[in-house]
């Protein structure tokens, strides 16, 4: 077996896939698979490492293992049919990673925890098994030296990047559509926009964030949450109702609506609306009343004020405005499929119909991916930025320009509505 004699290029003679021996072409799922490849084909060991360094890994573990302790990582060996009788512990790319069943689930690491998390010498590390760009590596302590090396000088352009999964997810058709509504936060994270089989951060942390982010702990807080988002009905109402009286007055009377009549209407009729609930509902006092009247002329101050900026940024075209925020919603469904799926709080068809029902939606209400992109931007905006113009708007305007202007990016190889 390898020694590794120089720690900073070699790793170790690999006992398979050593030999820089000519293969077949092999189309590679992502961008990381084929790098891989690349350098196992010249017999670069340094540059598979330095591609490894960037990478997420995925380790399989049991479900049982994983519900049993959530914050523990069990690793698993298996026997690759390696010689001398060497144990591995096999590592998978996000781009060879199997569609997702209920058992086992999996768990995402890195070559720099791997260092520090690694159990035991006499383990080899596997890459990628039984794939064209396997490869098997010794892990003693001394190797692991050279992992940390490369992990160090590592760059980790997980975030704002447009990353496509080539072979293995949708790239057209109603599928991708829908997954492609669900973009704008995939390249904002770095993760693959078009895998429908996710495993996204792995299953204890996909179970992490339906927690603390939605307060969803089992699948039917996720049934009611899809449901609720594919319907539309998670983003506020008074954002709705504010801009339903805009585009009514856009549609009734044509041309661009001014600011003063929006606000005058938007009273007029708030104020109408809440005088009928009282009748329903008991008495509304005055000053109850004139507050949520308040607030409605605060929030189209604010609508005004973002829309100025997208114009100013290229989110919208001038004389545009956003007619709804419902794709906030949509967008944030496509997503849901995912992580629940992710969580295993639902099947890959359960999560495809929602991804599906999500890209229907998504074309009845908008008529592009820059109406429903402004739209999506909007609603995340309206709930976290508070005007402030930080990261919850920088990130999507980062991924907003990426899909608009990559020629790889599904909204341009995508139409939004079908002619």
């Amino acid at each position: 077996m390898g020694t590794g004699h120089d720690l900073t290029t070699d790793q170790g003679a690999p006992l398979k896939g050593g030999a820089a021996a000519p293969a077949p072409p092999w189309r590679a799922p992502t961008e990381i698979e084929h790098r891989l490849y690349d350098a196992k084909t010249h017999g670069d060991w340094a540059a598979y490492f330095d591609v490894l360094a960037t990478a997420n890994l995925y380790h399989a573990m049991t479900r049982a293992q994983a519900d049993a302790k959530p914050g523990w990582i069990r690793f698993n060996a298996a026997h690759w049919g390696l010689r001398h009788g060497a144990r591995c512990l096999a590592f998978f790319t996000d781009g060879m990673l199997p569609a997702p069943v209920p058992d086992p689930v999996f768990f995402l690491t890195d070559l720099a925890q791997l260092v520090q998390d690694w159990p035991q010498d006499d383990e080899w590390l596997a890459i990628n098994p039984g794939t064209p760009c396997e490869a098997f590596f010794p892990a003693t302590a001394a190797h692991r030296q050279a992992w940390r090396r490369h992990a160090e000088r590592a760059t980790y352009p997980r975030r704002n990047q447009l990353r496509t999964l080539w072979s293995g997810g949708p790239l057209h058709g109603p599928v991708a559509h829908g997954l492609a509504c669900g973009a704008l936060l995939c390249v904002s994270n770095g993760s693959l926009w078009n895998a429908m089989g996710w495993h996204g951060t792995g299953y204890v942390r996909e179970r992490r964030r339906l927690r603390e982010w939605w307060d969803i702990t089992g699948r039917e807080g996720w049934q009611s949450a899809q449901e609720a988002l594919l319907g539309g009905r998670m983003s506020s109402p008074v954002w709705e109702f504010v801009l339903g009286v805009r585009q009514t007055l856009a549609r009734d009377f044509g041309g661009v609506v001014e600011v003063d009549h929006w606000r005058n209407v938007t009273s007029r009729v708030l104020r109408s609306r809440l005088s009928e609930d009282a009748a329903g509902f008991g008495p509304l006092g005055d000053a109850e009343a004139e507050a949520q009247v308040a607030g409605a002329q605060r929030l189209i101050g604010r609508i005004t004020r973002y829309e100025a900026r997208f114009r100013a940024d290229g989110l919208l075209a001038e004389g545009r405005f956003v007619q709804s925020v419902e794709a906030w919603d949509y967008g944030r469904a496509s997503k849901m499929a995912r992580w629940g799926l992710g969580a295993r709080y639902c099947s890959l068809e359960e999560a495809e119909r929602a991804v599906l029902h999500a890209g229907r939606v998504s074309r009845i209400n908008y008529r592009s991916w820059e109406d429903f992109s402004a739209a999506y931007i909007l609603g995340r905006c309206l709930h976290f930025d508070e005007e402030e113009f930080g990261d919850w708007y920088g990130e999507m305007l980062d991924a907003h320009r990426i899909l608009t202007t990559d020629p790889n990016s599904p909204w341009l190889n995508i139409p939004f509505r079908t002619p």
